[in-house]
């Protein structure tokens, strides 16, 4: 069985760059045909998708969220991170990592954005 977990600060200071990464047991982010994500929800909204990354190593942004993300892996260690930059209190929100078809996800990591 898939398991992730969400890992990274939760505190960024306004117009940095928050990073987070997601480890993956269970399963190898290069098997074929599984896409792993990121998602995440606001405080008081839904969920929002803001990018995956495939099993070869294309990367899919959101278009409202493609100028400032980055979604990268690392193969060896069965991780796959994101990087959000120039941040401002509207990115506060849960951060999700998920493997498509989003049958697994991580439990979720609380980001706040804030001086």
């Amino acid at each position: 069985q898939v398991q992730l977990q969400e890992s990274g600060p939760g505190l960024v200071k306004p117009s940095q760059t928050l990073s987070l990464t997601c480890t993956v047991s269970g399963g190898s982010i290069t098997d074929n045909y599984y896409y792993w994500s990121w998602i995440r929800q606001p405080p008081g909204k839904g969920l929002e998708w803001i990018g995956y990354i495939d099993y070869s190593g294309s990367t899919y942004y959101s278009p409202s969220l493609k100028s400032r993300t980055s979604i990268s892996r690392d193969t060896s260690k069965n991780q796959f991170t994101l990087q959000l930059s120039s941040v401002t209190p509207e990115d506060t929100a849960v951060y999700y990592c998920a493997r498509v078809p989003f049958d697994s996800w991580g439990q979720g990591t609380q980001v706040t954005v804030s001086s």
